[in-house]
C-alpha cells in the first residue's frame, strides 16, 4: 500500500468513526416498545475496531513521511502565515472607518502595502503548490 492509498484508507476510517459515532449517539436510547433502529453495542464495537485500525494507519503513514517531514510542516506553516497575511490591514489613504474617533476621516498608512501583501502571499503559495507536487510524488511512490 502506498501512502496515497493509506491516507484516503484514514480519510475513510474517520468518515465512518464520525457516522457511527452519530448515530450511537442518537439510537441509544429509544421508547420501550419502540424498535432500535441500530444496535448502539454493534456501532461502538466498530468504532473500536476502525479507531485501532485508525491508529496502526497513521503511525504506518507518519513513519514512512520521515524524510519529508519538514516539508510537511514547513508547507503548514507557511499556510499559517498565509492565513495571517490574508488578515492584515493594509489600508493606506483617507478612511472614516473609526466611527468610535470624534474626527470623520484619518490618514492611515501601511508598512507592509496591499500589493506587497499579495505579492508575498502568491510566492508562498508558488512554494506550497512546489512542495506538494513532491509529496504527491513521494506518496504516490512510498509504500508503508
Amino acid at each position: 500500500m502506498t501512502i496515497k492509498q493509506a491516507l484516503k484508507q484514514k480519510n475513510k476510517l474517520v468518515k465512518n468513526i464520525a457516522e457511527n459515532t452519530k448515530l450511537m449517539q442518537q439510537h441509544n436510547s429509544v421508547e420501550v416498545g419502540n424498535q432500535r433502529p441500530y444496535s448502539t453495542v454493534a456501532l461502538y464495537n466498530q468504532i473500536q475496531k476502525d479507531t485501532k485500525e485508525l491508529a496502526s494507519l497513521k503511525a504506518k503513514i507518519h513513519i514512512a513521511n520521515a524524510e519529508v517531514m519538514e516539508d510537511i510542516f514547513w508547507m503548514s506553516e507557511m499556510k499559517s502565515t498565509i492565513a495571517a497575511l490574508k488578515k492584515m490591514d493594509c489600508t493606506e489613504g483617507r478612511s472614516n472607518r473609526d466611527r468610535f474617533r470624534m474626527e470623520s476621516e484619518v490618514v492611515l498608512t501601511s508598512e507592509i502595502s496591499l500589493v506587497s501583501r499579495n505579492q508575498e502571499v502568491k510566492m508562498l503559495e508558488a512554494k506550497i503548490e512546489e512542495i506538494q507536487d513532491k509529496l504527491d510524488t513521494f506518496n504516490a511512490t512510498t509504500e508503508i
